[in-house]
């Protein structure tokens, strides 16, 4: 037990100390960036399914930005089962919308396109023909409320750091139940696996996005083909951030301003988020698999055990190592835990990042178990690529 303590102990000084400074939350848009001359087109594209709730606000959030130069919107209703399509178009029809935002409905989609890169695909499409001068795309979500400023900031960013892609990961919901743990550990496990200032350096190969909120450089997008190479990407946002990184230059930040607006609905819906995409991360191999939980165990399992099982181990070594490894984990949990709790009782929601590693380990083995029966990327009421290409899924998964 010693041993394994003292290996867990390794493993987090090392996160701690030289993986890419992750936990800390420094990389912020520019604001001291001049004013570009004159300020560039931008057109953004939104796919969008099954968004009625949220869809108004979030169009709104982009028709009123304060940009000095040519902004318009283009919103694709990828095949939504309620009232999207329609709420959008409500809102086009409003006089500040007029000639700024282009709803449309996606084509049956092609065997081997997920759909919300068929949704985009399509987007772009309409984006290109209707505002052929446009050097940026702003590719944005349809839960995501932008502040005034958003995009006056991120394209002063992006010109003056010459950037083919530059992303912010927005504030995600964190207000009720389940979330108030796990949302903010889903954002701080991001920054681990994709250290923002290693993404950020041209040196590396480390690349990684935040779909939410990524403005591309339209010669970028057109350089590495438009997103059709991605077409069946489940984990669309970082393979186009790899794709633009090996000839240009991505930025990944943080920021307090641009938010998702959609609260995440109990445990279910945070579970289904993480297991469709999970075993895809991994590349659908199970060697991939059984490292990955026998390093989360070795993470979050071993320093608890260490610490409070000093009954069952009998070694007072091995429980001080848990002790010490439990804070240092805690210590880098609080700058996280600090973006989405106040108050005195905030720091103890860093305590329970061993119960949040627990959890998104079982969600890792479901997915798993997920593509071995040919559920795969299953989202919204589809499976991955469509459901003609579920039997490759488990094909894959089945040959490792």
């Amino acid at each position: 037990m010693v041993w394994m303590a003292l290996a867990s102990f390794l493993a987090w000084v090392y996160l701690c100390f030289a993986h890419g400074r992750f936990w800390t939350g420094s990389e912020r848009l520019d604001e001291g960036a001049p004013d570009p001359d004159p300020w560039p087109e931008v057109v953004a594209v939104v796919p969008a399914r099954d968004e009625a709730d949220v869809i108004e606000r979030a169009v709104r959030s982009l028709l009123a930005q304060s940009y000095p130069g040519v902004f318009s919107v283009v919103l694709v209703d990828d095949e939504s089962r309620d009232d999207t399509a329609r709420r959008a178009l409500r809102v086009a029809a409003e006089p500040s919308a007029v000639h700024r935002l282009d709803v449309r409905r996606t084509a049956p989609r092609p065997e081997g396109w997920v759909g919300k890169m068929w949704a985009v695909h399509t987007g772009l499409e309409v984006a290109r023909e209707a505002r052929p001068n446009a050097r940026y795309v702003l590719l944005t979500d349809a839960d995501v409320a932008h502040s005034r400023r958003s995009l006056m900031r991120l394209v002063r960013h992006a010109e003056d750091g010459s950037l083919d892609l530059t992303s912010l990961m927005v504030e995600l919901d964190a207000s009720v139940g389940w979330a108030r743990l796990l949302i903010p550990a889903f954002v701080y496990f991001f920054a681990q696996l994709y250290p923002f200032s290693r993404v950020n350096d041209s040196a590396t190969r480390t690349a990684g996005a935040a779909g939410g909120c990524m403005l591309v450089r339209r010669a970028a997008l057109d350089r590495v083909g438009g997103v059709e190479p991605l077409k069946g990407e489940v984990i669309d946002d970082c393979a186009l951030a790899r794709a633009v990184k090996r000839g240009g230059s991505i930025w990944l930040g943080w920021t307090r301003t641009e938010r998702s607006i959609r609260p995440y609905d109990g445990l279910g819906e945070i579970w289904n988020m993480v297991a469709r995409s999970a075993y895809t991360q991994l590349d659908h191999r199970p060697t991939f698999a059984v490292g990955t939980l026998l390093g989360l165990a070795l993470l979050f399992v071993v320093p608890v055990a260490s610490a409070l099982g000093t009954t069952l181990h009998g070694s007072a070594e091995a429980a001080w190592l848990g002790v010490a490894t439990w804070a240092l984990m805690a210590a880098t949990f609080l700058p996280t835990v600090g973006r989405y709790h106040s108050g005195p009782g905030a720091p103890l929601w860093a305590l329970a990042l061993p119960l949040a590693g627990v959890l998104y380990g079982a969600m890792t083995a479901d997915s798993v178990r997920r593509h071995a029966l040919g559920r795969g990327a299953e989202w919204k009421g589809r499976v991955g690529a469509g459901a003609a290409d579920a039997s490759r899924v488990a094909t894959r998964s089945e040959a490792g």
